[in-house]
């Protein structure tokens, strides 16, 4: 294994990063418009809090493992710089079992987000069937 090995990682987890970064800034500024709503004890918002709670954790769960998946990445590098392969191969599937934990914990997060809106879509609905 060579130096570029690890190396092809890095845009990626950059990338990855960044998309986790938008995910976190949408999700506070919908918390941030329900606090800021006159309605923010109504029924809806009520059940969608403890997913937006899970929510939070786990955006904070799969940026962390992000993080360290390209530090692990980096260190990876600078052992297969200093020609100390083995500690370079294990670094670096270190660096791809926490950037596939990252994942994981992504995908639990968008069925959370996909969950909440399944709620409010209920919402809408019964709302149109009672006003009609």
């Amino acid at each position: 294994m060579n130096l570029t090995t690890p190396a092809l990682l890095f845009p990626a987890i950059s990338l990855l990063l960044l998309a986790y970064t938008n995910r976190f800034l949408t999700l506070a500024q919908i918390i941030r418009q329900l606090n800021a709503s006159t309605d923010r004890g109504a029924a809806l918002v009520q059940r969608q809090l403890p997913g937006l709670k899970r929510r939070i954790l786990l955006t904070k769960y799969m940026q962390g493992f992000g993080v360290l998946s390209f530090l692990l990445c980096a260190l990876s590098m600078f052992a297969l710089f200093l020609q100390a392969e083995l500690p370079g191969k294990l670094l670096f599937g270190a660096s791809i079992l926490t950037l596939a934990l990252s994942l994981v914990l992504s995908l639990v997060e968008v069925l959370l987000s996909t969950e909440a809106l399944s709620l409010v879509v209920k919402d809408l609905e019964s709302a149109r069937i009672s006003g009609s």
